[in-house]
């Protein structure tokens, strides 16, 4: 790889992390071709991309992202892949920890969300949280339930007055 291929690669990354609401290292060694191929499905699934780089050009893409580069910089050893996530992070989480699940020899290493640094354990804790669309539904629910309350309270007295004109209007037939 000459400079100028290098130069545009780091571009690249350093482009990737600026519009990437979170991304994810992981380590994928000893991965078979077709994992890792089945990988990069469900990661474009979630809309994130996987991308593999060598630590040093990683390195110099997160220079001017220096937040990035704090939470992530010391777990860049080894294999290495990014995954950029451009969409939902709690989604993209939970497809990498069932992958990792599966294929034992992916290792979810570290990540950053908002410029936060993020560990193995936090980011499998945001794999267990609902979706966006399961967090709206729930919180639609909530908004909606008081409503729902004042309505049947204000058809309680209605339907209670029907009620006790037909028990007195069926006491009627049966005395007459």
């Amino acid at each position: 790889m000459n400079r100028a291929d290098k130069a545009g690669l780091i571009t690249d990354i350093s482009a990737r992390v600026a519009k990437a609401k979170a991304a994810f290292l992981v380590d994928f060694k000893g991965m078979t071709v077709e994992q890792v191929t089945d990988l990069r499905k469900k990661m474009h699934a979630t809309k994130a991309d996987m991308k593999v780089v060598r630590n040093t050009l990683a390195l110099r893409a997160l220079e001017d992202h220096p937040e990035t580069k704090s939470a992530i910089a010391a777990t860049l050893v080894g294999n290495n892949a990014f995954i950029f996530v451009n969409e939902d992070p709690s989604l993209t989480a939970k497809e990498l920890t069932e992958f990792g699940k599966t294929v034992e020899q992916l290792v979810v290493k570290a990540g950053v969300m908002d410029g936060k640094a993020l560990g193995a354990d936090t980011i499998e804790y945001l794999a267990k949280l609902p979706s966006k669309e399961v967090l709206r539904a729930q919180l639609l629910g909530v908004l909606s339930a008081p409503a729902a309350t004042f309505v049947r309270l204000l058809n309680t007295p209605a339907t209670s007055f029907v009620q006790l004109l037909r028990a007195h209007k069926e006491k009627q037939e049966q005395a007459g």
